[in-house]
């Protein structure tokens, strides 16, 4: 018990003290309401941290489809230059 008082950095007076205050503020009908709201705060917390690890364990797993080549441009070819200014001379 030592232990875990030496963590939170209080005595075994101080802890008295704290449970007293929060009895005082809270109510003794209000602490386990806020108990429960609690508890079910930390699961939905865990909750979405698991989903969002499952989420990025899916993407690094599902594998990437290369990208597409480009398609080659339609062969088309440019009309030819005639001159429609020059006269026709029809040799006989």
């Amino acid at each position: 018990m030592n232990i875990s008082l030496a963590v939170l950095g209080l005595s075994g007076g101080e802890l008295i003290v704290v449970m007293v205050v929060i009895l005082v503020l809270f109510g003794a009908k209000r602490i386990p309401e806020f108990a429960k709201g609690l508890g079910k705060g930390i699961s939905e917390f865990k909750k979405a941290s698991s989903e969002v690890s499952n989420e990025i364990q899916n993407a690094i797993d599902t594998p990437v489809a290369p990208p597409k080549p480009p398609q080659p441009a339609p062969n088309v070819q440019a009309p030819t230059k005639t001159s429609s200014h020059e006269p026709t001379v029809n040799k006989i």
